[in-house]
């Protein structure tokens, strides 16, 4: 019995839910259980009283992971050298397998399958959880979502493997490396979306690369003369399109390699805190609750929607009194000029800066619950409204500012200073609250385990005991998923697309923050947050929108930019509207190749679009020849 996942339930749960459950879980397929293994975790050492009792580890035999594997659709290296899903009858034709299948599945694959068929318990002819009859149940319904909406389940998550995570750590991050990532290592271990996370993070690092030597000479010769920064805003504009195409082919091509790319995608079940009145789904058949589209729709345009815009209102007077601030500084500056009231020029920025991340925290907390009292069913729905809702604030509260001293006030000095303290001071924050916190955090708990430990035995240099290992895991801070990290890298990319051809060292402070990133996100990864569940992705989703999104904007702000510029309207010295209309046809024009090159440039490169055509073709005939069997045999 090797563990691999830990189901935590409430301490006060009766006996006979947590047999019944058990059961359930042990139970044969054919008797509508899961057909795991399962034991209940010992006590830990020292303060047993403290300690849930109601901890269980599950694993699985080889055998059942292997046919759980062709239950979730999993896909693997087939000889030939193309990713087919995985079945039992024809296991030893693929590459990886030996003997009896020892190693062909990672564990977080082996994890992943265990969630799948722990999710996939479903309620028979039980009318609640048995010892707790508030918690109703009713046939085809999930019994693990059930008793996480009721309370009665804390948490499932999966567990680290030690050795695995030592070598995994030392690769990463443990040694001062200048390769790239070991992203098929990070996939092994964490699953396909975090490993496609760090690849974006690598990828956009390098992408700002060639902006970042370009903006060195240009901040050390040119500095004051801006409209020599044309050339530089040309740049971004071309540089901001290539890019995001060659993420697309670059990421279709690890998901390939990772075998998610022509996955089919689960029939998604409903979130667990969904509520409604009991129905039948039309779709599945099964008992489930159903909630009026119209009812939410009604919540979403007459609360959430009024709700995001007073919040933007709040957000534009807060810019409002920083520009009063800001202009409170100068007129106190250019009265009596000194180094401190020079120094002075840069607070209202700073304090700004904060605010800004002060009120994006709590605009994120009032989203979560807003996106939640929506009711939406699904968990895909929910994580659409929240990053929606998320990114509109997000981009006016950082962007507004920096956009009204372009354009309104056009002050380009004004915009250099703003956008260098707004980038740094964010920056700064950000690796505080995500790196020394986290260590610090981690070091605290650790040490708290570990005295805790020593209470009963001397574990210097040795590992914990499972018991313990478990315990500390479970303390461990749940890992909410990329969104607020992909979250920070649409900001950074907002500033340097956006406005870095005014302060050409924004690529060059963006590339030493990804690089810190790096090392600060595979830490908390690897020693801060539980393990998360693998996630199959076959790309980086709604957020790929988003960043296409940016740079739609960034063509149309960097032409303004460039039609600002001196250098630009010294060829229109007598009308403005002329100049007006060139820019604007020029932006045009530029939006139409952007968009003729996303058409000309395939997602897919071709040899791998050759190869998922071949599958398809093959499975075909293989099907023909399966109904051509069946026919001369009847």
């Amino acid at each position: 019995f090797t563990p691999l996942v830990a189901v935590e339930l409430a301490s006060d749960t009766s006996e006979e839910a947590i047999k019944w459950l058990l059961s359930r879980i042990g139970d044969k397929p054919q008797s509508g259980g899961a057909d795991l293994l399962v034991e209940q975790l010992g006590l830990g050492v020292g303060g047993q009283e403290k300690d849930n009792p109601h901890i269980f580890l599950v694993g699985a035999t080889r055998q059942r992971l292997l046919s759980g594997a062709e239950e979730v659709g999993l896909f693997k290296e087939y000889n030939d050298g193309s990713m087919r899903g995985f079945t039992c009858a024809n296991k030893h034709n693929f590459t990886e397998f030996r003997g009896d299948g020892d190693g062909f599945l990672s564990t977080a694959e082996c994890q992943y399958i265990i969630k799948h068929e722990l999710d996939t318990l479903r309620a028979q002819d039980e009318t609640h959880v048995p010892g707790h009859s508030q918690a109703r149940l009713y046939p085809g319904k999930s019994i693990v979502r059930r008793l996480q909406s009721k309370g009665i389940l804390v948490q499932v998550f999966p567990l680290h493997e030690q050795e695995e995570l030592k070598r995994l750590s030392f690769s990463w991050y443990q040694r001062a490396n200048v390769s790239l990532q070991p992203l098929d290592a990070v996939r092994r271990y964490f699953g396909e979306g975090q490993a496609l996370y760090f690849g974006f993070l690598e990828f956009f690092t390098f992408a700002l690369v060639p902006m970042a030597l370009i903006g060195v000479p240009y901040y050390l010769f040119d500095w004051e003369g801006y409209d020599k920064y044309v050339i530089f805003a040309g740049f971004n504009l071309v540089w901001c399109t290539v890019i995001l195409e060659l993420w697309k082919r670059y990421s279709a091509s690890l998901a390939y390699r990772w075998g998610t790319l022509s996955r089919k995608k689960a029939f998604e079940e409903p979130r667990p805190g969904f509520h409604g009145v009991l129905g039948l789904n039309p779709v599945t058949g099964r008992q489930e609750p159903l909630y009026p589209n119209a009812k939410r729709q009604l919540r979403i345009y007459l609360v959430s929607l009024p709700f995001v815009l007073l919040c933007l209102y709040l957000s534009l007077y807060v810019m409002m009194i920083y520009f009063q601030m800001e202009g409170w500084a100068i007129s106190l500056h250019e009265d009596e000029p000194s180094f401190w009231t020079g120094t002075l020029l840069f607070i209202p920025s700073i304090i700004y800066a904060v605010v800004i991340e002060m009120m994006n925290l709590a605009y994120r907390y009032a989203a979560e619950f807003l996106t939640e009292w929506e009711n939406h069913r699904l968990e895909s729905s929910y994580q659409n409204h929240l990053i929606l809702k998320v990114l509109v604030f997000n981009f006016f509260n950082c962007f507004a500012s920096l956009f009204y001293i372009a354009f309104v006030m056009q002050d380009m000095v004004l915009l250099r200073q703003s956008l260098a303290t707004l980038l740094i001071t964010s920056q700064i924050l950000n690796q505080f609250m995500e790196a020394f916190l986290p260590y610090w955090l981690q070091r605290r708990r650790n040490k708290k385990m570990l005295r805790k430990v020593q209470k009963r035995r001397a574990l210097e240099g040795q590992e914990l005991p499972l018991a313990e290992q478990v315990r500390l895991e479970a303390d461990m801070s749940t890992y909410l998923g990329t969104f607020d990290d992909y979250l920070e890298l649409f900001l950074l990319f907002g500033y340097v697309s956006l406005f870095s051809c005014v302060y050409p060292l924004a690529a060059v402070l963006v590339v030493l923050n990804n690089v810190t990133e790096v090392y600060s996100d595979a830490f908390k990864m690897c020693h801060v947050f539980k393990r998360p569940f693998s996630d199959p992705a076959a790309n980086i989703g709604v957020w790929q929108l988003a960043f296409e999104a940016m740079s739609v904007i960034a063509v149309v702000t960097n032409c303004a930019l460039i039609g600002l510029s001196p250098q630009v309207k010294a060829f229109f010295p007598d009308s403005e509207i002329r100049l007006i209309l060139w820019t604007a046809a020029i932006e045009h024009v530029l939006l139409a190749f952007k968009f003729m090159l996303s058409f000309l440039i395939p997602d897919v490169p071709k040899h791998i679009q050759i190869k998922l055509a071949r599958l398809e073709f093959e499975s075909l005939e293989a099907l023909k020849k399966k109904k051509m069997l069946e026919i001369s045999e009847f």
